[in-house]
């Protein structure tokens, strides 16, 4: 290898190596949070005989939000739900929801929706695409949810916290028990609290 060749080689090992860093430096600010599920929510509203709506929530959401705080790249979020756990406060109803008619939660025990991508918009406003898996059913989900603080906590940790609300048919999901007296279009509210690890 002449001298030319070896200085080409060096310059080339060098661009690789900045370019390399350029792309790696992001992740390191990126830091897993985990999901606190008492102060995160998870709301839905569906209409009923087509006159009012039903409200309810699925109680004690969990799963992981890795954010980077200090660069707008790097984020994810993976959350999980038991559907057991959804709530209208009634109990006969809820029962209902449980069984085959609805969610079969012998079969389907769990809702999860699982980050592809975390896109800026505009100032706190980002598109999040994933797979939403309700039902044994798994599609893909865009929405667009706001980052609504961050901050430390009384007891020493650091949170941070997002909300969005998006729609669902269920009827896409292979729940299609009393379309017409219950309603297909689903509304969810979805806000999270997550701490840092």
């Amino acid at each position: 290898m002449n001298k030319f060749q070896r200085t080409a080689c060096c310059c080339a090992a060098t661009l690789l190596a900045i370019v390399l860093a350029a792309a790696l430096a992001p992740a390191v600010h990126a830091e897993t949070y985990k999901i606190d599920p008492t102060h995160s929510s998870i709301v839905f509203r569906i209409k009923h005989l087509d006159i009012t709506y039903v409200y309810g929530r699925f109680n004690d959401p969990s799963g992981t939000l890795v954010w980077n705080e200090k660069e707008d790249t790097g984020h994810a979020v993976d959350m999980t739900v038991k559907a057991e756990n959804v709530d209208t406060n009634n109990e006969k109803r809820d029962k209902h929801l449980r069984s085959e008619d609805f969610f079969h939660i012998i079969k389907y025990p769990y809702i999860t929706f699982k980050s592809s991508s975390f896109t800026p918009l505009s100032d706190g406003l980002y598109e999040v695409k994933g797979d939403l898996t309700l039902h044994g059913v798994t599609r893909p989900l865009t929405v667009t949810a706001r980052h609504t603080g961050a901050g430390e906590d009384p007891w020493g940790g650091f949170r941070t916290g997002f909300e969005t609300t998006f729609p669902v048919r269920r009827s896409e999901f292979g729940m299609d028990t009393m379309l017409g007296s219950v309603g297909d279009e689903v509304e969810l509210t979805i806000s999270i609290e997550a701490i840092r690890q």
